[in-house]
C-alpha cells in the first residue's frame, strides 16, 4: 500500500510540475480533459494517496526486531 501511494504522488507532483512549468495538464491531456471521469478518478485517488502519505512523517524510521 505504501509503495502505491508513493507512485500515486509522485504522479501528482510530476503532473503539478507541468502544469507549473508548461500549463500543461498530462493527466488532464490522455484523459480527455480535468472534469472527465477518468481524470477525476485519477486526481481522486492521488488525493488519497496523499492523504495517506502524511502517516509517513509521523512513523518511527527504524524497523522493530522480532524475537529479540
Amino acid at each position: 500500500m505504501n509503495k502505491l501511494a508513493l507512485i500515486l504522488v509522485i504522479i501528482g507532483a510530476l503532473n503539478w510540475g507541468a502544469i507549473g512549468l508548461f500549463g500543461f495538464d498530462p493527466v488532464g491531456f490522455i484523459t480527455g480533459g480535468q472534469l472527465s471521469v477518468p481524470a477525476r478518478v485519477i486526481f481522486t485517488l492521488v488525493g488519497l494517496a496523499g492523504l495517506w502519505s502524511i502517516s509517513f512523517l509521523f512513523r518511527d524510521g527504524r524497523k522493530a526486531v522480532h524475537g529479540a
